[in-house]
Protein backbone atom coordinates (compact mmCIF):
# COMPACT_ATOMS: atom_id res chain seq x y z
CA UNK A 1 0.00 0.00 0.00
CA UNK A 2 0.82 3.66 -0.59
CA UNK A 3 2.14 5.29 1.95
CA UNK A 4 1.49 9.01 2.83
CA UNK A 5 3.98 11.73 4.79
CA UNK A 6 2.89 14.76 5.14
CA UNK A 7 5.71 17.56 5.06
CA UNK A 8 5.87 19.74 8.78
CA UNK A 9 7.05 22.67 5.76
CA UNK A 10 3.34 22.69 5.69
CA UNK A 11 2.82 22.96 9.62
CA UNK A 12 2.38 25.91 12.08
CA UNK A 13 5.75 26.64 12.57
CA UNK A 14 4.26 28.25 16.39
CA UNK A 15 2.46 25.12 16.81
CA UNK A 16 4.35 22.42 15.34
CA UNK A 17 3.53 19.73 18.11
CA UNK A 18 -0.22 20.60 17.22
CA UNK A 19 0.37 19.93 13.75
CA UNK A 20 1.69 16.41 14.83
CA UNK A 21 -1.12 15.54 16.84
CA UNK A 22 -3.20 16.43 13.93
CA UNK A 23 -1.12 14.11 11.43
CA UNK A 24 -1.11 11.04 13.75
CA UNK A 25 -5.18 11.47 14.31
CA UNK A 26 -4.94 11.02 10.34
CA UNK A 27 -3.09 8.44 9.73
CA UNK A 28 -0.23 9.87 8.68
CA UNK A 29 2.33 7.10 8.13
CA UNK A 30 5.89 8.99 8.06
CA UNK A 31 6.16 12.71 8.91
CA UNK A 32 8.56 14.71 5.90
CA UNK A 33 10.99 16.39 7.44
CA UNK A 34 13.03 19.23 5.14
CA UNK A 35 16.32 20.13 6.51
CA UNK A 36 17.09 23.67 4.33
CA UNK A 37 20.64 25.00 4.89
CA UNK A 38 20.43 28.02 2.71
CA UNK A 39 23.37 27.12 0.62
CA UNK A 40 22.07 23.91 -1.28
CA UNK A 41 18.26 25.40 -1.44
CA UNK A 42 17.58 29.49 -1.21
CA UNK A 43 15.82 28.91 2.15
CA UNK A 44 16.28 27.78 6.22
CA UNK A 45 13.97 25.57 7.51
CA UNK A 46 14.58 23.73 10.49
CA UNK A 47 17.72 21.15 12.40
CA UNK A 48 18.87 18.93 14.85
CA UNK A 49 16.39 20.23 17.98
CA UNK A 50 13.17 19.86 16.02
CA UNK A 51 14.24 16.42 15.07
CA UNK A 52 15.11 15.47 18.51
CA UNK A 53 11.76 17.45 19.57
CA UNK A 54 9.86 15.63 17.09
CA UNK A 55 11.14 12.67 18.34
CA UNK A 56 9.91 12.68 22.01
CA UNK A 57 6.49 13.80 21.69
CA UNK A 58 5.42 11.33 18.55
CA UNK A 59 5.58 7.82 17.41
CA UNK A 60 5.38 8.54 13.45
CA UNK A 61 8.53 7.49 11.89
CA UNK A 62 10.51 10.84 10.70
CA UNK A 63 11.52 11.21 7.03
CA UNK A 64 14.50 13.30 6.92
CA UNK A 65 15.00 14.75 3.50
CA UNK A 66 18.29 16.44 3.92
CA UNK A 67 18.40 19.55 1.81
CA UNK A 68 22.17 20.65 2.85
CA UNK A 69 25.80 20.44 1.01
CA UNK A 70 28.47 17.60 2.36
CA UNK A 71 25.43 16.28 4.30
CA UNK A 72 28.35 13.56 5.63
CA UNK A 73 28.92 16.05 8.13
CA UNK A 74 25.56 15.68 10.30
CA UNK A 75 24.43 12.30 9.40
CA UNK A 76 25.31 11.43 12.64
CA UNK A 77 23.60 14.38 14.36
CA UNK A 78 20.62 13.53 12.60
CA UNK A 79 20.36 9.80 13.51
CA UNK A 80 21.12 11.13 17.21
CA UNK A 81 18.31 13.28 16.97
CA UNK A 82 15.92 10.27 16.25
CA UNK A 83 15.65 10.31 12.18
CA UNK A 84 14.16 6.86 10.87
CA UNK A 85 14.73 7.66 7.01
CA UNK A 86 17.57 10.05 6.17
CA UNK A 87 17.64 11.23 2.54
CA UNK A 88 20.91 12.65 0.70
CA UNK A 89 20.87 14.48 -2.20
CA UNK A 90 22.88 13.15 -4.74
CA UNK A 91 24.10 16.23 -6.33
CA UNK A 92 25.04 17.38 -2.84
CA UNK A 93 27.80 15.33 -1.93
CA UNK A 94 30.64 13.58 -3.78
CA UNK A 95 30.34 10.42 -2.56
CA UNK A 96 26.97 9.33 -2.57
CA UNK A 97 27.80 5.55 -1.75
CA UNK A 98 29.85 6.74 1.16
CA UNK A 99 27.20 8.69 2.50
CA UNK A 100 24.18 5.80 2.49
CA UNK A 101 26.74 3.42 4.21
CA UNK A 102 27.60 5.96 6.83
CA UNK A 103 23.27 6.51 7.20
CA UNK A 104 23.36 2.71 7.32
CA UNK A 105 25.70 2.49 10.26
CA UNK A 106 23.91 4.61 11.89
CA UNK A 107 21.59 2.24 11.92
CA UNK A 108 19.06 4.70 9.92
CA UNK A 109 17.09 3.50 6.72
CA UNK A 110 19.12 5.50 3.56
CA UNK A 111 17.86 7.15 0.82
CA UNK A 112 18.88 8.94 -2.26
CA UNK A 113 17.49 12.35 -3.70
CA UNK A 114 17.20 13.66 -7.60
CA UNK A 115 16.51 17.21 -8.24
CA UNK A 116 13.97 17.33 -10.98
CA UNK A 117 16.36 17.27 -13.95
CA UNK A 118 19.10 15.20 -12.65
CA UNK A 119 19.09 12.02 -14.58
CA UNK A 120 18.78 8.69 -13.27
CA UNK A 121 21.88 7.64 -14.14
CA UNK A 122 22.98 9.22 -10.17
CA UNK A 123 21.30 6.35 -8.59
CA UNK A 124 22.41 3.68 -10.94
CA UNK A 125 25.02 2.10 -9.04
CA UNK A 126 23.59 2.98 -5.82
CA UNK A 127 20.41 0.46 -5.48
CA UNK A 128 22.21 -1.70 -3.41
CA UNK A 129 22.88 0.85 -1.00
CA UNK A 130 19.21 2.45 -0.43
CA UNK A 131 15.93 1.85 1.04
CA UNK A 132 14.58 4.54 -0.85
CA UNK A 133 14.83 6.99 -3.96
CA UNK A 134 13.19 10.17 -3.45
CA UNK A 135 12.46 12.12 -6.98
CA UNK A 136 11.42 16.00 -6.33
CA UNK A 137 8.80 17.00 -8.53
CA UNK A 138 9.44 20.71 -7.87
CA UNK A 139 12.87 22.29 -7.40
CA UNK A 140 13.64 22.01 -4.31
CA UNK A 141 13.30 24.93 -1.65
CA UNK A 142 10.12 25.83 -1.30
CA UNK A 143 6.61 24.60 -0.47
CA UNK A 144 3.38 25.33 -2.36
CA UNK A 145 5.23 24.64 -5.37
CA UNK A 146 3.21 23.06 -8.91
CA UNK A 147 4.00 19.72 -9.89
CA UNK A 148 6.48 19.04 -12.58
CA UNK A 149 4.78 16.81 -15.13
CA UNK A 150 7.97 15.31 -17.45
CA UNK A 151 8.32 13.79 -13.32
CA UNK A 152 5.34 11.43 -14.13
CA UNK A 153 7.39 9.57 -16.66
CA UNK A 154 10.84 9.57 -14.27
CA UNK A 155 8.67 7.37 -11.76
CA UNK A 156 8.11 5.31 -14.78
CA UNK A 157 11.28 5.02 -15.45
CA UNK A 158 12.95 4.64 -12.21
CA UNK A 159 9.98 1.54 -10.97
CA UNK A 160 11.82 -0.26 -14.29
CA UNK A 161 14.92 0.34 -12.82
CA UNK A 162 14.17 -1.24 -9.54
CA UNK A 163 11.83 -3.57 -10.80
CA UNK A 164 14.77 -4.86 -13.23
CA UNK A 165 16.78 -5.75 -10.19
CA UNK A 166 14.43 -7.31 -7.80
CA UNK A 167 15.02 -5.38 -5.27
CA UNK A 168 12.86 -3.77 -2.17
CA UNK A 169 13.07 0.18 -2.65
CA UNK A 170 10.69 2.68 -1.91
CA UNK A 171 9.77 5.53 -4.43
CA UNK A 172 8.69 8.79 -2.88
CA UNK A 173 7.68 11.49 -4.79
CA UNK A 174 7.41 15.05 -3.14
CA UNK A 175 6.45 18.06 -4.59
CA UNK A 176 3.45 19.41 -5.68
CA UNK A 177 1.16 16.11 -4.78
CA UNK A 178 -2.30 16.21 -4.09
CA UNK A 179 -5.80 14.73 -5.27
CA UNK A 180 -5.62 15.23 -9.21
CA UNK A 181 -1.97 13.48 -9.61
CA UNK A 182 -1.64 11.13 -7.06
CA UNK A 183 -3.55 8.20 -8.58
CA UNK A 184 -1.28 8.69 -11.23
CA UNK A 185 1.90 8.73 -9.28
CA UNK A 186 0.43 5.34 -7.38
CA UNK A 187 0.36 3.74 -11.29
CA UNK A 188 3.57 4.83 -12.11
CA UNK A 189 4.93 3.18 -9.27
CA UNK A 190 5.20 5.67 -6.26
CA UNK A 191 5.13 4.13 -2.97
CA UNK A 192 5.20 7.03 -0.91
CA UNK A 193 3.88 10.36 -1.58
CA UNK A 194 5.16 13.83 0.54
CA UNK A 195 2.11 16.01 0.57
CA UNK A 196 2.46 19.78 2.36
CA UNK A 197 -0.75 21.82 1.32
CA UNK A 198 -2.50 18.68 0.22
CA UNK A 199 -3.18 17.28 3.93
CA UNK A 200 -2.53 20.37 6.04
CA UNK A 201 -4.68 22.76 4.20
CA UNK A 202 -7.72 20.03 3.77
CA UNK A 203 -10.85 20.51 5.91
CA UNK A 204 -10.12 16.95 6.79
CA UNK A 205 -6.67 15.83 6.74
CA UNK A 206 -7.65 12.02 7.95
CA UNK A 207 -9.81 11.82 4.43
CA UNK A 208 -7.02 13.60 2.40
CA UNK A 209 -4.19 10.80 3.49
CA UNK A 210 -6.92 8.10 2.53
CA UNK A 211 -7.52 9.42 -1.15
CA UNK A 212 -3.13 9.84 -1.44
CA UNK A 213 -3.17 6.45 -0.42
CA UNK A 214 -5.91 5.04 -3.06
CA UNK A 215 -8.19 3.77 0.13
Amino acid sequence: MTKVAPSLLSADFCNMEQGVRMMERAGADYLHCDIMDGVFVPNISFGFQMISRLNEITDIPLDVHLMIVQPERYIERFAQAGADFITVHAEATDHLQRVLKQIAQCGKKPGAVLNPATPLEMVKYVLDDVDMILLMSVNPGYGGQSFIPAIMQKVEDLRTMIDTTGKKIDIEVDGGVDMKNCTRLREAGATVLVAGSAVFGAEDPAQAVRVLRGE
